[in-house]
C-alpha cells in the first residue's frame, strides 16, 4: 500500500525526533525474521530504556541527513530496523546483542554514537562495555584510590610509633616486679 506524502512527512518527523533524542542508534538487517522475534527485540529494548522500529530506507536516509549524520552505503540497503538508545547506549547495545545472538537472520549493519558513525564491530564493542552503574562504580574506585592511599601513607608513621610504644610498654610491664 502506498503512503501519502503527508504520511511520509509525519514518519520523517518521527524518525528525526527519535534521532534527536537518542544517544546511540543501531541499524540491523532483519530479512527473514518473524514478527514474534521482532516483538521480542522490541520488548527487550524497551526494558533497557530504548526503542526498536522497522524503518523505510528512503525516509531513514532523509532523517539521518537532516540530523547531520553521514550515511555509509551499506547502512540503508535491504530491510532496515533501528534500535534507539534514549538513555544508556551500552545497555541498549548489549540488550540487542543478547536478544539477536540466536537469530541468524538479523545482522548488525552499524550505527551511530552521537553523530559518530560506528561499524558493526564497534557496535559489538559498545555492547561489551559494562552498564552505566558499573562504569560509575569503577570510575569512583579509580578516583578514590589515590585518596585512600594518601590516607594510609600519612597514617603509617603514627601507626609505627604506636606499635613501638605498645611493644615497649608490654615489655616494661612483663619485666616489672609488680607483674610477677
Amino acid at each position: 500500500m502506498a503512503i501519502s506524502k503527508q504520511q511520509k512527512e509525519i514518519i520523517l518527523a518521527q524518525y528525526t525526533q527519535w534521532l534527536g533524542q537518542s544517544q546511540a542508534v543501531i541499524l540491523v538487517e532483519y530479512t527473514g525474521v518473524t514478527m514474534k522475534n521482532l516483538d521480542a527485540i522490541r520488548a527487550r529494548l524497551r526494558e533497557a530504556g530504548g526503542e526498536f522500529h522497522v524503518v523505510k530506507n528512503t525516509l531513514a536516509k532523509l532523517a539521518l541527513e537532516k540530523s547531520g549524520m553521514s550515511i555509509p552505503a551499506d547502512f540503508l540497503e535491504r530491510s532496515t530496523a533501528m534500535g534507539f538508545a534514549f538513555s544508556d547506549a551500552p545497555a541498549i547495545a548489549k540488550s540487542l546483542s543478547d536478544v539477536i545472538k540466536n537469530m541468524e537472520a538479523i545482522k548488525v549493519k552499524g550505527g551511530y554514537l552521537g553523530a559518530q558513525t560506528l561499524t558493526a564491530a564497534e557496535v559489538k564493542a559498545l555492547a561489551d562495555l559494562p552498564p552505566l552503574p558499573v562504569l560509575r562504580g569503577q570510575l569512583l574506585g579509580v578516583l578514590l584510590a589515590p585518596a585512600s592511599k594518601l590516607v594510609r601513607t600519612l597514617a603509617e608513621p603514627g601507626r609505627r610509633v604506636a606499635s613501638v610504644l605498645r611493644a615497649y610498654s608490654e615489655k616494661a610491664h612483663s619485666l616489672s616486679p609488680a607483674a610477677a
